[in-house]
């Protein structure tokens, strides 16, 4: 009865879903780019809107799902004016990426992750599998919403309203 009941405590504690507070330092040191091809570290960028809080939004140009979400996203800046809201696209076409962000009248901080959704150390530690995908960084810089697929998510809110 104990070895089955530790197989099960062991099985359970296995399924659940990490939630990270910080990133890894593989992911600060991944790269991105800026509409004006500046290119920065992930922590770099962060380290930018140091003492804000952001809402990350990863998307790209040619995801459906993701320009569905686009009025959530601004109804949550109407509702959150002081929330840095940083658009991190994985558009692999730089062209493409800048021209959805035109075509589709996206306002915030813009920057590309060249290498795409599939490869690179952000996208690993975020397990990125789908997106759009929602994180929230909290003033301190740390990760106080690790993943939301849906703009409408009321974990994004809860995040957003969350007073540190």
């Amino acid at each position: 009865m104990k070895k089955t009941s530790l197989v099960l405590i062991i099985m359970f504690a296995s399924c659940t879903v990490e939630k990270p507070i910080h990133f890894s330092k593989a992911a600060l040191n991944d790269t991105v780019y800026t509409l004006n091809n500046t290119v920065f570290t992930v922590e770099e960028m962060l380290q930018r809107y140091k003492g804000k809080k952001v809402l990350i939004d990863v998307w790209a140009s040619w995801c459906g799902d993701c320009i569905k979400g686009l009025p959530s996203v601004r109804n949550l800046q109407k509702e959150y004016p002081e929330v840095v809201f940083l658009f991190l696209s994985v558009d692999e076409n730089k062209d493409a990426w800048r021209k959805g962000i035109e075509r589709f009248q996206i306002k915030g901080a813009h920057y590309n992750l060249p290498k795409g959704m599939k490869t690179g150390e952000f996208v690993d530690f975020i397990n990125l599998s789908w997106i759009p995908r929602y994180m929230v960084i909290d003033a301190q810089g740390k990760i106080s919403l690790f993943k939301a697929t849906s703009a409408s998510d009321s974990a994004i809110v809860e995040a957003l309203k969350l007073v540190i």
